[in-house]
């Protein structure tokens, strides 16, 4: 039998039980649907490691990660994120590659305030953003864990952490809003007379915020654009958008964040085989946890026996003491395997049911999916082949359903009054002639 071969019965036997969906179609009856179709993003990856097949000592292959990219924009993914370490490669300089190599793909820097000063960063922003006509954004990381923040000598407590991040997101606000220049007398900056001449093209550059704390709820609430989650169920994640929310009104703003929720889907053409998958996936996660192994070589901190300093992690890690499963189809095994080291939620099924389960996140008011898998090139191609299309399909059927609801009512009241919504044309994404997958073993 070979790596990617089990038999029906085998599959059968490791096959998660069905969910209750009551409390789910419930939760979903109360949501407000989201105002436009939702946007996908992947995480950026520059060479062939993997967390299954993890290669030490892996450097940057420009020719990887350029075939990556254009698959990324060839599929029609909306953003790609380009991560952040202490002893990673350089976010800007990999976003700069892909903003040149991609035509519609927008570029979501990572940055941490610690590594950069704001004034400096404002301008890089800006000439990446002019260079790529207006494809940036930036993602801010606070910083999760003492020990990765002293690495790059920053030696904060988690609430100054958040206090610096507010002060830098309004700086680089101020200094995309006009080349006059200004002073600034801060907690934690202080300038004068700085004049930015590299303004963005649209403007501005979004902002996107993160994290589980109440201090990052009340900083993305008051001043991101986006605001990012891990996949949590339903529950928990209408939750957080009404914290979200209600700091946004708090703060009197009128237009509130969009949501960022991140999964990892493990999928394929039938339940039992994405079931099978699962399992062979989670095997090999633990097993690399048991050699000290990630995506990026040998770990510097333990995967597992720790809890994380990070509220997101903890979150994760408890939900995931409720069982395997949650929702339609939201799978805990790999938060438990990896410790929740970043987002590690899993959805597990056919491709009809992870773009159902998304479609309730979309439902639920969340405007940016993340999904990046585990087979990273792979995975890309097949999420853009069997899940974008079904999921901007069944967001298209339900704003043709909104209409006709619409138009409905107004015959019904006796009134001709209410304006057409518009309804995009969603195509099937035919796959690109010059990606083909590479054949690579899960297990």
């Amino acid at each position: 039998m070979s790596q990617r071969q089990i038999n029906i019965t085998e599959q059968a036997a490791i096959r998660e039980p069905p969910v209750d969906l009551s409390p789910l179609v419930s939760l979903l009856s109360t949501a407000k649907p989201v105002k436009m179709p939702a946007e996908f993003i992947s995480a950026t990856f520059a060479n062939a490691s993997t967390e299954l097949n993890p290669i030490p000592g892996s450097k940057i292959d420009l020719d990887f990660l350029t075939r990556y990219a254009r698959t990324l924009d060839d599929y029609e993914y909306n953003y790609t994120l380009v991560p952040y370490g202490s002893s990673f490669y350089d976010p800007f300089t990999v976003g700069a590659t892909i903003a040149s190599v991609t035509k519609k793909l927008k570029v979501v820097i990572a940055l941490r305030p610690n590594t950069m000063y704001p004034t400096v960063a404002a301008k890089q922003l800006s000439t990446l953003d002019q260079l790529s006509n207006g494809r940036v954004v930036v993602h801010f990381i606070a910083g999760g864990n003492d020990a990765e923040q002293a690495r790059e000598g920053d030696f904060l407590d988690k609430e100054g952490r958040y206090e610096r991040e507010e002060e830098y997101i309004k700086i680089l606000r101020r200094a995309w809003s006009s080349s006059e220049p200004f002073d600034w007398e801060g907690k934690y900056y202080t300038f004068k007379d700085f004049r930015n001449l590299v303004l963005p093209t649209n403007g501005t550059i979004p902002v996107s915020v993160g994290g589980s704390s109440d201090s990052a709820y009340r900083i993305g609430g008051s001043l991101a654009d986006i605001f990012g989650l891990w996949g949590e169920p339903l529950k928990e994640t209408k939750e957080q958008i009404d914290r979200i929310y209600g700091e946004a009104e708090k703060a009197g703003r009128t237009h509130r964040p969009k949501i960022w929720v991140t999964f990892r889907p493990i999928t394929a053409e039938t339940e039992d085989l994405a079931w099978a998958k699962a399992h062979r996936t989670l095997d090999a996660l633990n097993r690399n946890k048991e050699n000290g192994l990630s995506i990026r070589g040998k770990q510097p901190v333990p995967l597992g026996g720790v809890t994380p300093q990070n509220v997101g992690s903890q979150r994760l890690l408890d939900i995931a003491k409720r069982g395997d499963v949650q929702d339609r189809a939201l799978w805990y095994p790999t938060v438990v395997a990896t410790n929740a080291g970043g987002a590690s939620t899993a959805l597990v099924g056919s491709y009809e049911t992870v773009a159902e389960s998304i479609l309730d996140y979309v439902d639920l008011g969340c405007e940016l999916i993340s999904i990046r898998g585990y087979d990273n090139l792979n995975d890309a191609i097949d999420y853009g082949r069997y899940i974008l299309p079904r999921v901007r399909e069944g967001i298209r059927e339900r704003e043709i359903a909104a209409k006709a609801k619409t138009t409905n009512a107004t015959e019904t009241n006796g009134t001709n009054g209410t304006k057409d919504a518009v309804v995009p044309v969603v195509a099937e994404v035919a796959p690109p002639a010059e990606v083909v997958p590479v054949p690579v073993a899960v297990a």
